[in-house]
């Protein structure tokens, strides 16, 4: 799972000056996150992840910063708001697009359907007397 969604990279494994070690004793290896929520992220992950089972060591590299600057929580808040009016237009604009392709259609089957009715029927009598 994760290692479809990370990038790794050996890279000396200290937090702060310290060595750190799995719960096997190997040193981790710094990965990027490649989910959508945590694109771009770094953190340390079991050297063999995805060989072989047993170890699921996980540490973020940086920690989340616990009190975020305002304007950005802000602007987080407006950037989800306009995603998500987005959306609702998008699903607007696709249900007014199949109307008016259902409307199209049922016009020109009704325009057809006069046409044939009007056209008079040419009928040749055959006197086979």
């Amino acid at each position: 799972m994760a290692a479809e969604s990370s990038i790794s990279s050996r890279s000396k494994s200290s937090s702060h000056g310290r060595l750190l070690l799995c719960f096997h004793g190997e040193r981790p290896v710094m990965r990027t996150s490649g989910t959508k929520e945590n694109y771009g992220r770094r953190f340390w992950g079991y050297v063999y992840y995805g060989v072989h089972e047993g170890c699921n060591f996980f540490r973020w590299a940086e920690p989340e910063t616990e009190v975020e600057n305002p304007k950005i929580t802000r602007m987080k808040k407006k950037v989800a708001s306009l995603k998500s009016r987005t959306k609702a237009a998008e699903w607007k604009l696709m249900v007014v697009a199949l109307l008016g392709f259902v409307g199209w259609a049922r016009f020109l089957y009704l325009l057809l359907q006069n046409f044939s009715m009007s056209r008079p029927k040419c009928v040749i009598p055959l006197n086979l007397v």
